[in-house]
């Protein structure tokens, strides 16, 4: 940034590159739906084993658990901030039941290989 010069420069302070607005509106993920499969209503309410043994069934992710484990982590990221703690703590033991389960798969699949 040779020759450019801020107003601010002068007492040291930075100029900012980027505004940030405040209340933009929704954002483009509340709006997405997946095409295929959906998993029960209030389903995330669950039980961790529950909601992991679900995740990992064919009838909601038939492309395997890996496929659950992606359904989970969205749905983790899109609550955000609205998730309490207890329910937070409910669907990360939901994610390690579930990538248990994706090593257990991946595991049978090398050894039928062989």
């Amino acid at each position: 940034m040779v020759g450019m010069v801020c107003e601010n420069e002068m007492d040291g302070r930075k100029k900012s590159s980027r505004s940030r607005g405040k209340g933009r509106g929704r954002r483009w993920v509340s709006s997405v739906k997946t095409a295929s499969t959906y998993p029960p209503k209030a389903f995330f309410t669950k039980s961790a084993s529950r909601i992991a043994s679900t995740l990992a069934s064919k009838r909601v992710s038939p492309k395997g658990p890996g496929s659950g484990m992606r359904m989970l982590t969205y749905f983790v990221n899109r609550a955000g901030r609205g998730l309490s703690a207890r329910r937070r703590a409910e669907l990360e033991r939901a994610k390690t039941l579930l990538s248990k389960r994706i090593r257990e798969v991946g595991t049978r699949r090398r050894k039928s290989v062989r």
